[in-house]
């Protein structure tokens, strides 16, 4: 053929090419057939080259490749890679490709990925793999209900588990009358309904909160809520269910290992109460105790409680119950004791944030005042039928407290009277108050201030290495090394600057609750943060808490996105396991261990300030999403309708601050 070794000179991208007929032309119907046969119209530059508008650098990975038949794949974006492959019908190199990102890509997820808990509305036929015990359903009126207790054969690295499906009147009564089909996921069941009730269909199913407590998980969804136990021999298996709820399901508490017996409806008591669940919705509070260690699974309901005010905060302090509203004159809170089995509710004016610290519970208010509730001297300490609330400390200027942080050193432990009190405010100052033993008696006393925030506080944490802090600027992050001398806080040298970064988060503000960032873990290790920069993603950030910098990014194996998450500490037959639980759209549950991870994070860190001196303050990288990655994310994401976090303007009569 005359023009099997005609040179062809090609301009791609603004970058020249010269090659032979040949080497365009030896993979059959490409786009370098059809240019030059004649059957794509040529664009040709002012030197007679024909005229390419693509991408020049990868380009010349594919014509090399068409030239030796090989590839060098090093510090190659592969999918960018394969889309142009695809484009100019490369389909020996795409085949390759999509192979090696298939490689990559494993649907069972990485090293770090610790468990996948499937929806419950998934079926299993009796008897599956043999893994299924099936047992009898009763209805959510019943006292005593027996509870589908599935769980793996494989190890708890397997964890597959299967729940059960709420009956047919149950979903009717909370207005969810579908057909089972349709439960299923079944698209052709979704041919006669209309679109809002597929779509509300899906939004009840995916997995609104997630909760964990010792080795339990509960997983609620809009109506119910399911837990899931975790052994070394069994992995995760589900234990409970609740009855299916009228009203959505706004906020839940767990609370593993109370041992202690509750009664039933008949009087006797259910010996081997390990687990309790809360579930508030609006300003009602239903409480379930089961004793897991009887066949069946006997779920009792210990009561339904009135706080007269939305709970906007659930959550156990030891055995007792608490339920929380959001701030407003009138504020109130309420507390089931697990002893007398009695419920209290006592007005507490203008509360704003809260934290506990071994029985004590502190709350935070408008005023400027830290008050706090001791729940082990609750039964013996009542004041006309309501609860004993006492001031402990008052701010200075009095400024609106928006966040609290306890923290109890080892000397508390042994004496009682050493308690470290970080505390951040609406106008962006943070303080440390410290109860040592020459003010007992005098209440704490105020030790450092910091105002190096210009926006409302919204998380505080002081730990023993580190004092954090977080303002409402996109998350703004400033954290400081503390010093301590016998493990008390020390004003010799006193605190150190550490870090400034933001953990970016574009989520509504009524999902923030439920994608808390943190900061995660116990106050005597290494804390971290979870970023979720946007609402629909697969894709979460695990950062340390101390320097913003990144211990490794976490996608989910099944591509669905991240509807809510947390961390939490689980027990293991080595060490305990810090994991993250992610509830997700599809209504599945993943788990990721961060143990090693952290470690390997926390060393290196270490590693880095005993090198460059502790009182060094060099600026550190941020370890959130490159800017690739935040282009990747924000392209899927609706910025128009994504709301933005808004930044409270500052009080004209807020005292001068440093910046």
């Amino acid at each position: 053929m005359s023009n099997y070794q005609e040179i062809v000179n090609l301009n791609v991208g603004g970058t020249r090419f010269a090659t032979s007929w040949h080497t365009l032309t030896w993979v059959p119907d490409t786009f370098f057939t059809a240019l030059l046969s004649g059957r794509i119209p040529t664009v040709r530059d002012e030197t007679g080259a024909i005229f390419i508008d693509r991408d020049p650098n990868l380009f010349g990975l594919i014509l090399n490749f068409l030239r030796t038949r090989d590839i060098d794949l090093n510090n190659v974006n592969i999918r960018a890679l394969r889309h142009e492959c695809d484009y100019f019908g490369i389909t020996p190199l795409s085949r390759r490709l999509a192979l090696c990102d298939e490689m990559n890509h494993s649907s069972c997820g990485d090293v770090l990925f610790y468990g996948y808990l499937p929806p419950p509305l998934s079926t299993n036929t009796n008897g599956r793999n043999g893994n299924s015990c099936s047992r009898k359903n009763s209805t959510a009126s019943s006292t005593e209900v027996t509870v589908n207790r599935t769980h793996s054969r494989n190890s708890s690295l397997d964890l597959r588990t299967v729940g059960r499906i709420p009956s047919q009147d149950q979903l009717s009564r909370c207005g969810r009358g579908h057909s089972r089909a349709a439960s299923l996921g079944n698209a052709d069941s979704h041919k006669g309904l209309r679109p809002p009730e597929i779509s509300a269909w899906a939004d009840s199913m995916k997995v609104q909160i997630i909760k964990a407590h010792h080795n339990w998980i509960a997983v609620a969804y809009s109506h119910f809520v399911t837990g899931y136990r975790l052994t070394d021999s069994c992995g995760w298996y589900v234990v409970f269910q609740s009855p299916v709820q009228d009203s959505v399901i706004e906020r839940i508490a767990l609370n593993a290992k109370t041992g202690g017996g509750g009664a039933n409806s008949s009087g006797n008591n259910s010996a081997g109460t390990d687990v309790m669940l809360g579930v508030a919705s609006g300003p009602l509070v239903r409480l379930w105790a089961f004793s897991t260690h009887t066949e069946p699974v006997r779920r009792t309901l210990v009561g339904t409680f009135n706080l007269g005010v939305r709970v906007e905060h659930l959550l156990f302090v030891g055995p007792q119950l608490v339920a929380l509203s959001g701030a407003g004159s009138r504020s109130k809170a309420g507390v089931w004791h697990t002893s007398t089995q009695h419920w209290q509710t006592q007005d507490v004016a203008h509360l704003t944030t809260y934290d506990t610290a071994g029985s004590f519970l502190l709350l935070g208010t408008a005023t400027g005042a830290i008050n706090y509730i001791d729940m082990q001297k609750f039964p013996l300490r009542m004041k006309d039928n309501d609860l004993l609330v006492t001031q402990l400390y008052k701010d200075p200027n009095q400024e609106p407290i928006t966040a609290i942080s306890v923290y109890l050193t080892p000397k508390t432990n042994l004496c009682g009277n050493w308690i470290e009190i970080a505390y951040g405010t609406r106008y962006g100052s943070v303080r440390v108050i410290v109860q040592h033993p020459e003010t007992v008696g005098h209440g704490p006393q105020l030790f450092q201030t910091f105002t190096v925030h210009q926006s409302p506080v919204t998380k505080v944490s002081l730990s023993e290495n580190y004092l954090i802090s977080v303002c409402s600027e996109y998350n703004h992050v400033r954290s400081w090394r503390v010093t301590r001398f016998r493990g008390m806080i020390s004003t010799q040298p006193g605190t150190t600057p550490k870090a400034a970064f933001k953990v970016l988060a574009l989520e509504a503000p009524t999902a923030q609750p439920h994608n808390d960032c943190g900061p995660y873990g116990e106050q005597d290790e290494e804390q971290i943060f979870i970023q979720k920069v946007v609402p629909d993603t697969d894709t979460l950030y695990v950062r340390l808490a101390s320097n913003g910098k990144r211990v490794c990014t976490i996608r989910s194996v099944d591509g669905s996105a991240v509807s809510c998450f947390t961390v939490a500490e689980c027990e293991g037959a080595l060490r305990p396991r810090r994991l993250l639980l992610c509830g997700h759209r599809s209504g599945a549950a993943q788990m990721w261990d961060l143990t090693a991870p952290i470690d390997k994070a926390a060393k290196q860190n270490q590693g880095v300030a005993a090198s460059s001196g502790e009182g060094d303050e060099s600026p550190v990288p941020d370890g959130g999403p490159t800017p690739d990655e935040l282009v990747r994310l924000l392209s899927a994401c609706d910025l128009d309708a994504t709301p933005v976090p808004v930044v409270v303007p500052q009080s004209p009569n807020r005292p001068m601050q440093a910046p």
